[in-house]
């Protein structure tokens, strides 16, 4: 089956793209929205509608194959690629990869992903994550299309796995409205919640950790409270951004000590945190998250780390857990650019017996959360995220019913 043409649309996404340097700097809110001056180039204001490409494959059968190219929330910062705009990026699509896959074999997934991944721009620069992103998705729907497979099928046969024959647990987020959102999460039984957007020391954590200690024991009493059945004890998993190393200077003694307190006031719910440090270096953040791994390790302190931070690509989840340096690592879908990234990092995980959570970010869209799902069933990690947005129902719902599907296809086959 051939590829005979290539058709890209403009696309909304599921949330916005935020000038994080700028609300670094201290962008005050208004409404939903941010006041202040844009810093980070291609920015026109603090917060701007996030933008999506999709990418059509048409197949000589008739048949259309798509995938989106999307971008994280907080794009040119911490390293990432610059804002991603569909009027500057389908351009490049029809320059640079339509000539390329116009004519071309979907006979292998892997293959032909692999070549569109590694392509580099006119300056020699690798081409922008979210074309990645967004292409190898439509080459693997292609290729499912071309055998009349489902594409976590695909992924199974050319990566030499097994596609799941259950369901991989769900991590929903809250945003900031981390009270109402997890009655959302609690009753539509989430198996782990509620990432809690605690990014701020003064408001969110405490001098000393105090509001979160607040905030875990809520979180501990409200499951009790509204959970229909005995059975439902949901992971408390929640993103600090690096703030505990700041209430703690990076001490990390202190930290040990305080995740301890964590863990007594989650009881008897299981309690991960992501991100408790941000050195603001790649290798200093592993040497201190591998240190504070350690320690809760030594000190039987039952708090999971996640590394977040600083672990952006596929090279970058191989140092992570190669260092050990937490025991779950997100891998940032957008930011590792073809999906055959994403599927290679949890694959990694299992390898060196480290946490796989096939994340991304709230800034993406339904096509692009459907693929994500169809690559974890096919490599099973721990968590997948629920996305795009943060009103917890909508991203829940597309891929929990994507997967839902793949296992009552698969069963009725049987």
């Amino acid at each position: 089956m051939k590829i005979v043409d290539v058709v890209c649309s403009k696309g909304r996404t599921g949330f916005y793209f935020d000038d994080q340097r700028a609300i670094k700097a201290g962008a005050g809110h208004d409404g939903f929205t941010y006041i202040g001056e844009p810093i980070t180039e291609g920015f026109k204001s603090v917060r701007q509608a996030g933008e999506a490409v999709s990418v059509m494959l048409v197949l000589e059968d008739g048949q259309i194959a798509y995938g989106d190219c999307a971008a994280v929330q907080y794009s040119g910062a911490g390293g990432r690629d610059p804002l991603f705009l569909a009027d500057d990026f389908i351009p490049v699509i029809e320059k640079m990869i339509k000539p390329r896959l116009v004519g071309r074999e979907l006979s292998s997934f892997r293959t032909l992903a692999e070549e569109i991944d590694s392509l580099n721009d006119e300056s020699g620069k690798r081409i922008h994550t979210a074309l990645r992103y967004g292409v190898t998705q439509a080459i693997l729907d292609g290729v499912a299309k071309a055998k009349k497979q489902l594409m976590c099928e695909v992924v199974a046969e050319e990566y030499n796995t097994t596609v799941s024959d259950k369901a991989i647990a769900i991590f929903t987020q809250s945003g900031d409205d981390r009270y109402n959102n997890v009655d959302k999460m609690i009753i539509k039984a989430a198996e782990v919640l509620p990432h809690g957007l605690i990014n701020n020391v003064k408001e969110k954590l405490g001098e000393n950790g105090e509001l979160l200690v607040k905030y875990v024991a809520w979180l501990r009493d409200r499951v009790a409270q509204l959970k229909t059945t005995g059975e439902y004890q949901p992971v408390l998993h929640i993103d600090v951004y690096g703030t505990i190393g700041q209430a703690f200077n990076n001490d990390v003694e202190r930290i040990v000590s305080y995740m301890r307190e964590l863990e007594k006031t989650a009881a008897p719910l299981k309690l991960r945190i992501e991100g408790p440090v941000d050195v603001e270096e790649r290798e200093r953040q592993i040497e201190v998250l591998a240190q504070i791994t350690s320690r809760l390790h030594e000190e039987k302190i039952n708090v999971e780390i996640v590394a977040d931070e600083w672990c952006n690509t596929l090279q970058d989840i191989k140092d992570f857990a190669d260092k050990g340096a937490g025991d779950m690592l997100q891998i940032k879908t957008p930011d590792l650019g073809g999906i055959n990234n994403t599927i290679e990092a949890v694959l990694y995980c299992h390898e060196k017996g480290v946490g796989a959570y096939q994340g991304g970010t709230c800034n993406e869209t339904n096509r692009s959360a459907e693929v994500c799902v169809h690559a974890a069933m096919a490599t099973k990690p721990v968590q997948i995220l629920a996305k795009p947005g943060m009103g917890v129902d909508e991203g829940y719902m597309i891929v929990y019913n994507e997967m839902q599907r793949i296992l009552a296809v698969r069963n009725a086959r049987k």
